[in-house]
């Protein structure tokens, strides 16, 4: 038969199903169906998923329980492999340059779907890991790693280099107490992986179908997957007008702030290439891919970044551009990195890399070479409202990340401006499983020149109206026009409500369907505090008490037994800097027991109700998946 499924296909769709079933209840909701299938190599363009899950609803549900079981996926599978969409599975990744071919995901699998690695990337990466961790003493087990071997796969197995890189990033992210590195066991191992893989959502990072068994075996595409998102988050940080007023010298005539504020930070890194090239009297460079192959751009930006000697202290560097007239390329490129290892930025790419046009590692050479020197001035004397430039506050930033880690598209750099034609909240509906009907009610990209705001608007309208009468939300005086024009009140307010529902929707899962509010939970905290012998209690989520930190800690210590070090924790009177240290710790605990929490220190010391919600939420479906 044309769709029967082998053995060993059985066995990596029963893997990939589990790395999408987070619960582990052996369902999956249909808006996790996209995730499976590129789990299972068999990537669907989303209105095909969408047919799927519409066939599905027509034939009235399988097992009328509104959700995917393993045995539903097969079937669903199966048909799907006697169809041309199937073609491709399990085809073979012929060996390119630079690209790996490495079997499946089980024993059983080995010979079976194949996962493409980049060699470049390995290389890049070791590299970039050897300069920043080479002073660590917690690293010196792992590195140096050798880039041209497969040392930098086994590297992140124990979870430490990774939570390093993580805080490198994005500072303070776990507290340095929590990491476990003496004396390994692989219950310790798993907890840093834990750790690892939880803060790096909550900075962002897109790791849904990565878990601890995947790092700790090494799969190098999960790998470097993360990495690269690790990497780029810290790469990309200063790239933002709020923390660098003189990106405003890249506006051009007739711009505001606002109008620069809106580009990501790939759009920005280009813009200042290009303001550089302009005033090097070079041409115009519209990617990092085939645009700077022969590194002539690469060597006039140079040129124009390098120290002058003008500042005090400053010493100059010369470039030398003879290298700019070599007439073969590689060896062009490789005269081009001499100069860049000049400055300290020849990391990420070889001569090689440049010349092929890696999109990937050549983005991550230039945001380097932004990072040191930038060679902006502030522009004065100028009408520009800088009042604009408010920075991101923490609930803006919680609620961008959280986005961001459920792999929404486009990215969020900027939550309101990227929320302005309700797309990325449209994907947020279906992941609380509410139905978006993305064929007639939403208008995709690219948009029209005219009317293209209307087409927006149009979005946004559809999605307030799904949370009033879908999702059942509180949206009074909300309309489509405030999340076009990225009213931050109202705005903030739907997204809030999308966030607390997926919060509690994992409850409902772990719950067999129970509905969760406000008042279960703090019954359920109390009533596991109580049952741990702890004096801990809250009376709701604004209860000063947790300002200190000590109920969620007492949690945690109830959720798995002995597992805070009460040593570390500060009791008594205490200072707001003894209270934040408490935050700190508790904050990374439950992200190492295995509780997926965005919420920042801060809130916990702040008392911030809606953010100390998730905690303890997150904390009690933790809690209740160990039951």
């Amino acid at each position: 038969m044309a769709g029967k499924i082998s053995r060993d296909e059985l066995e990596e769709l029963r893997e990939a199903f589990n790395r999408v079933d987070l619960n582990s209840n052996g369902f999956i909701c249909d808006h996790e169906l996209h995730e499976l299938f590129k789990e299972a190599n068999l990537p669907l363009p989303g209105y095909k998923v969408r047919e799927i899950i519409q066939k599905l609803m027509d034939e009235g549900d399988r097992d009328k329980d509104n959700k995917i079981s393993f045995e539903e996926f097969v079937s669903i599978f199966q048909d799907l492999k006697s169809s041309d969409i199937a073609k491709s599975f399990r085809k073979a990744i012929n060996r390119k340059e630079g690209i790996l071919a490495i079997g499946g995901t089980s024993e059983l699998s080995s010979e079976g779907t194949q996962h493409s690695f980049s060699e470049e990337e390995r290389f890049a990466f070791a590299n970039w890991i050897n300069t920043a961790l080479e002073k660590d003493r917690d690293c010196k087990h792992v590195v140096p790693i050798n880039p041209s071997t497969n040392a930098l796969f086994k590297a992140v197995g124990d979870g430490i280099v990774l939570c390093k890189m993580i805080n490198l990033s994005v500072p303070d992210t776990i507290d340095e107490r929590t990491i476990n590195k003496k004396k390994l066991t692989p219950f310790t191992i798993q907890e840093n992986l834990n750790l690892a893989l939880n803060s790096a959502s909550a900075i962002g990072c897109h790791v849904v179908n990565i878990g601890a068994l995947d790092l700790r075996e090494g799969k190098p595409h999960l790998v470097l997957g993360l990495l690269w998102q690790i990497i780029k988050i810290g790469l990309f940080a200063d790239i933002e007008l709020s923390r660098n007023e003189a990106l405003a010298a890249l506006l051009r005539e007739g711009e505001t702030l606002e109008d620069l504020m809106k580009l990501s930070p790939e759009e920005l890194l280009l813009r200042w290439a290009n303001f550089h090239l302009h005033n090097a009297g070079w041409g115009k460079i519209n990617n990092f891919s085939s645009d700077i192959k022969d590194s002539r751009a690469y060597f006039h930006l140079l040129n124009q970044i390098s120290p002058k000697g003008i500042k005090e202290n400053e010493q100059r560097i010369d470039i030398d551009m003879s290298g700019f007239n070599e007439k073969d390329d590689l060896k062009r490129a490789e005269c081009m990195l001499v100069q860049a290892d000049r400055l300290g930025c020849r990391q990420f790419v070889t001569s090689a890399d440049v010349v092929a046009g890696n999109p990937k590692l050549n983005l991550a050479f230039v945001a380097n070479l932004f990072n040191k020197y930038p060679s902006l001035t502030k522009p004065e004397n100028q009408d520009i409202d800088w009042g604009m430039l408010e920075g991101e506050t923490r609930e803006e930033r919680t609620f961008r990340n959280w986005m961001n880690s459920l792999g929404v598209n486009p990215h969020v750099n900027h939550l309101y401006g990227d929320l302005h034609d309700a797309l990325v909240i449209l994907q947020l509906y279906e992941r609380i499983k509410v139905p978006v009907d993305w064929n007639n009610k939403v208008n995709q990209p690219p948009y029209p020149k005219i009317g293209a705001n209307m087409k927006k608007l149009e979005n946004c309208n559809y999605a307030v109206e799904l949370g009033k009468t879908t999702a059942k939300f509180s949206l009074v005086g909300i309309g489509g026009q405030d999340l076009n024009d990225g009213n931050p009140t109202l705005t903030l307010a739907l997204v809030w409500q999308l966030m607390r529902r997926y919060t509690l929707n994992v409850l409902e899962d772990l719950g067999s369907g129970e509905k969760a509010n406000d008042e279960i939970i703090v019954n359920w905290v109390n009533k596991t505090l109580a049952a741990a012998g702890k004096s801990s209690k809250i009376s709701n989520f604004k209860d000063k008490e947790i300002s200190s930190s000590l109920p969620v800690l007492d949690l945690i210590d109830a959720i798995q037994p002995a597992s805070v070090n009460y040593e570390l924790v500060k009791r008594g009177s205490l200072s707001e800097a003894d209270k934040l240290d408490n935050a700190k710790y508790a904050v990374s605990m439950a992200r190492k027991i295995g509780a997926r929490v965005y919420a920042l220190p801060d809130d916990l010391v702040e008392v911030k109700p809606k953010m100390v919600m998730t905690v303890f939420a997150c904390l009690m479906g933790r809690g209740m998946k160990r039951a």
